[in-house]
C-alpha cells in the first residue's frame, strides 16, 4: 500500500484542507505513515502570514529533499498559501518538488497522483471548496466546515487575498447537508471557517442569500450538533444580530474571537482594517451587553510600521479596558507582496521585542483576572483526551473556549460537568462531578 506523510503549517482554514487532503488520499488507497521517512508521497500544508512560518517550512521541505535523495521514487508535493503565493518561483527555487496547488486546488492533487505524467505540475486557480472532498478528522466529535474562502479586505500587512483571492461563499443547503452528515457521523461540535465568516452570504444568488446570524440559526437546528463555534470574524462586519445569536441560540458557544490588530485609530489606519479604536470598543461594549459572561479573545500586533510609542500605549490601555479571556501577540514582519512591506518608519527589531513583553505581561494579566470568575462554578466539559500536563488526568474544553485539565474517569467526545477549582490565564482546573454529566440536546 502507498503511504503518505503531511505536515500542516498555519490556520484553522489549513487544518481543515489537511484533514480533506487526508481524506482524499484514503479514498485513492493510500495509508498514512507514522514518518517522511517512511512515506512515498510527502506533503506540506503552507501557510504564508508570517515569516518564522516560512523559514520552518522551508527547513522541513530540505529535510524531504534528502529523503528523496536517498528514494528518487519519493513524491513531494506542496499546498497551501506558501505555494500560491509563489507560484512562478516554485519549481524553480525547489526542482526536486513534484506538484504544488494553491488552497483552491486540492482536488488536484488526486488528479496528478492518478494521472501518467511524470513532469512536475503546478495548481493555482480556485475551482472550488474543499469542502466537496472527503475528510479524515483529527478528533471524531469535531468537525470543520468551510462556509467561505478568500477575503475581499485590502489589510495593509495581509498576503491572503492574493493567496486565496475574493470572497466566495457556499450554498447554504449545501453547508446545512454536510453539517448533517457529520452529526449523523458522530461530530457533536463544529466549527465554521472563513477569512470573514460574518460577512458570508453577501455574495450570494438573492433568492438563497443568508446573513451569517440567519445561517448560525440554521446550524443551530441540526438534531445532534451541541456546540457551534466559528473563526474568524472582522469587526467591522460584527454586526448586533450575530452578538444576539449567542444569547439567543443554544448551540452557539459563548466564545467571540474579534482581532483588533492595534488600539491606536491612526495605526489601524494605515493596517487599512476600515474601523477605529472607538468603532471596536463599541462592538466590545455590544457583546458585553448582551452576552455579560463571553469568552473574549483577539489577536494583536505590535511593532507595525510608523507604530509610536503613542500608538503602542494606546494598544496597552485598550487591552487594559476590554481584559480579554487571551490573545494571539505577534511582532510584525514584512510579508512579500503586501503594501505594509515598502512602507516607511519599520521599526528596529529589538523595540518590537520590548513591545511584545509589556503586551504579553497585560494581556496575562487581565485574562487570570477574567479567569477567577469560573472558579466554583460547574461547567460543561467537552472531554478531549488525557491531559498534556499529567495522563493520569483528562482535558477538555468549556463553552467559553477554555481548556480544563480535571480528575474524574469520561472519554474522548463525552459532555461532562466539572467543578472548577483554580484559573491561570490561559487554563482551568478541576474536579468532574459526581452528581451529574452533562446531557445532550
Amino acid at each position: 500500500m502507498r503511504r503518505y506523510h503531511l505536515t500542516t503549517f498555519g490556520c484553522q482554514m489549513n487544518e481543515h484542507d489537511s484533514e480533506r487532503i487526508k481524506g482524499m488520499l484514503e479514498a485513492l488507497g493510500y495509508e498514512e505513515a507514522r514518518s517522511r521517512a517512511e512515506a512515498d508521497l510527502i506533503l506540506f500544508n503552507t501557510c504564508s502570514i508570517r515569516e518564522k512560518a516560512d523559514e520552518r517550512f522551508i527547513a522541513h521541505l530540505h529535510e524531504a529533499h534528502a529523503l528523496k535523495r536517498r528514494a528518487p521514487e519519493t513524491v513531494i508535493g506542496v499546498g497551501g498559501c506558501w505555494a500560491q503565493s509563489l507560484k512562478q518561483e516554485v519549481f524553480a527555487e525547489f526542482p526536486f518538488v513534484d506538484v504544488a496547488f494553491g488552497p483552491g486546488q486540492v482536488h488536484k492533487l488526486a488528479e496528478f497522483l492518478t494521472s501518467d505524467s511524470l513532469s512536475a505540475q503546478g495548481y493555482f486557480e480556485f475551482e472550488g471548496f474543499t469542502g466537496h472532498l472527503p475528510a479524515k478528522r483529527a478528533r471524531r466529535y469535531q468537525g470543520w466546515v468551510q462556509v467561505s474562502v478568500g477575503c475581499n479586505c485590502a489589510c495593509a500587512y495581509c498576503i491572503v487575498p492574493s493567496t486565496r483571492g475574493r470572497e466566495v461563499s457556499r450554498d447554504p443547503d449545501e453547508l446545512v447537508a454536510e453539517i448533517e452528515q457529520l452529526a449523523a457521523d458522530g461530530v457533536r461540535e463544529v466549527t465554521l471557517l472563513g477569512q470573514n465568516v460574518n460577512s458570508y452570504g453577501r455574495d450570494l444568488p438573492r433568492d438563497s442569500r443568508l446573513t451569517f446570524a440567519e445561517l448560525l440559526a440554521r446550524v443551530d437546528l441540526v438534531p445532534g450538533i451541541e456546540r457551534i463555534r466559528y473563526t474568524s470574524p472582522h469587526p467591522k462586519d460584527m454586526r448586533e444580530d450575530v452578538i444576539r445569536a449567542h444569547a439567543e441560540l443554544p448551540a452557539l458557544c459563548e466564545h467571540i474571537h474579534l482581532p483588533v490588530q492595534s488600539g491606536s485609530s491612526s495605526v489601524l489606519k494605515r493596517m487599512r482594517r476600515t474601523y477605529t479604536r472607538e468603532r471596536y470598543l463599541d462592538r466590545v461594549a455590544m457583546i458585553r451587553e448582551h452576552l455579560p459572561d463571553c469568552a473574549l479573545t483577539t489577536d494583536i500586533i505590535v511593532g507595525f510600521p510608523g507604530e509610536t510609542d503613542s500608538d503602542f500605549e494606546q494598544t496597552l490601555t485598550l487591552a487594559e479596558e476590554v481584559g480579554y479571556d487571551g490573545a494571539f501577540t505577534f511582532i510584525y514582519s514584512p510579508r512579500r507582496q503586501t503594501e505594509a512591506a515598502e512602507m516607511d518608519d519599520q521599526i528596529p527589531h529589538e523595540v518590537k521585542v520590548a513591545r511584545l513583553e509589556r503586551l504579553v505581561e497585560v494581556i496575562q494579566r487581565r485574562a487570570t483576572e477574567r479567569a477567577q470568575r469560573f472558579v466554583g462554578r460547574t461547567l460543561e466539559v467537552l472531554v478531549e483526551g488525557p491531559s498534556r500536563t499529567d495522563a493520569t488526568r483528562l482535558r477538555g474544553r468549556t463553552r467559553h473556549n477554555k481548556v480544563v485539565n480535571f480528575d474524574g474517569l469520561a472519554d474522548e467526545g463525552d459532555f461532562v460537568i466539572v467543578e472548577i477549582t483554580g484559573a491561570t490565564s490561559q487554563t482551568l482546573s478541576g474536579e468532574m462531578s459526581l452528581l451529574a454529566r452533562a446531557a445532550g440536546r
